[in-house]
């Protein structure tokens, strides 16, 4: 697990840990490892179930997959500890339900958002945080540590290392994510807010989701070095490569980067390599088929995260043939993945949001302009 590194004694004491230490994930226990494939059906049903529901006209407004990248979402999510921040973006929407899961997804003083309360946002409800004014990820959570979601990738690292700041000012050991696609750190902000970060040895780690396209622009003219970790050498800090198929993969380098902030010894880069199953937005579907091989997509997509799941818990034991071979979502798109492939419970947990959503109200149209200037009380 050594990461790409700025200097030759952080890679000399992150190669120490690994001698030392068994992976992260062999920490793991049966019951986690099983809850981990859960969350993974979990994940994908709610981008199927969605996309299934737009096509019947019960859903509108644009919808961005995380078909195929839920490995890193799990992953990196899973051994958090509840007061961790996360900075989600546009393609990380379970994340908002994810966080904290294992204390229960119907839990309500877990730290993280219920199902009915993220689909309220989705269909633009009252019952939204964002009370209809949107119909997305633009949310977040003060008290859930979920920062808000802006369109604007890598705008919301400096509003992370400003969180972690403060909590380190108040005695605070929380470490905060940040989520951001590899196009992002292209940007100015990206470099200026690690750099912060790194000065200021804050615990900011950084997700890099490297999908493999930034809209329409391959990787390769988004970013002059063979990984997008190598950016991580010009602020000393670790750079932590993770195979963002691999459920297990993301969680032991998380983990590390999550150790190293704990430590007070700063942020890191964890890159995860995966690719982008759709389109940009559903809205870019159709271009995406045009400015993608069909071989490249083929490709990309035939190293499933709940197929990779699965084939490590066969191996340990964990599961059988029997359970290897039922529920099979993995390998299929929104349109041929049915409710027989995912488990009982992930159906039940997101129909639970989606009828929640669809009985819910509107907000009054006099509430369209408030909060847009200052009202006097």
């Amino acid at each position: 697990m050594t990461p790409t590194s700025g200097t030759a004694t952080a890679v000399k004491k992150e190669s120490a840990i690994d001698n030392q230490r068994a992976l992260p994930r062999e920490q793991l226990s049966k019951e986690d490892c099983l809850a981990i494939l859960e969350q993974l059906y979990l994940a994908r049903y709610f981008d199927v179930r969605l996309i299934k529901e737009k096509k019947r006209a019960n859903l509108h407004g644009t919808l961005y997959s995380s078909h195929n990248q839920e490995a890193i979402l799990v992953g990196s999510l899973y051994g958090l500890k509840s007061y961790d921040w996360i900075s989600p973006v546009h393609r990380d929407m379970p994340a908002f339900f994810l966080k904290d899961a294992r204390n229960g997804l119907r839990n309500p003083d877990r730290m993280g958002m219920s199902i009915e309360v993220v689909c309220a946002q989705v269909w633009g409800k009252v019952d939204s945080p964002g009370r209809a004014r949107d119909n997305w990820s633009h949310l977040g959570s003060k008290a859930k540590h979920i920062i808000h979601s802006t369109s604007m990738l890598a705008g919301t690292i400096p509003v992370a290392a400003g969180v972690v700041l403060a909590d380190r000012l108040n005695g605070g050991d929380a470490v905060v994510l940040t989520y951001n696609g590899e196009g992002s750190t292209a940007q100015g902000v990206f470099h200026e807010a690690i750099n912060f970060a790194a000065v200021h040895k804050l615990p900011v780690i950084t997700i890099v989701e490297n999908n493999q396209w930034a809209y329409g622009t391959p990787v390769e003219l988004e970013v002059p070095t063979p990984d997008v970790a190598d950016r991580a050498k010009g602020f000393g800090i670790p750079g932590y490569i993770a195979d963002g198929q691999d459920v297990f993969d993301v969680y032991d380098k998380v983990m590390a980067a999550a150790e190293h902030a704990r430590s007070g010894l700063g942020p890191s880069i964890v890159e995860c390599k995966t690719f982008r199953a759709y389109g940009h937005g559903d809205h870019d579907d159709d271009r995406a088929a045009r400015y993608r091989p069909p071989d490249e997509v083929k490709a990309g997509r035939s190293r499933d995260p709940i197929a990779i799941c699965k084939k490590h818990l066969f191996e340990k034991g964990m599961i059988g043939q029997v359970e290897v071979d039922s529920f099979q979502a993995e390998g299929k798109s929104a349109t041929e993945a049915k409710n027989e492939d995912f488990p009982p419970s992930v159906i039940e947990y997101m129909t639970e949001g989606v009828k929640f959503a669809l009985q819910s109200g509107v907000p009054p149209a006099e509430e369209g302009g408030k909060w847009v200037f200052r009202e006097d009380s």
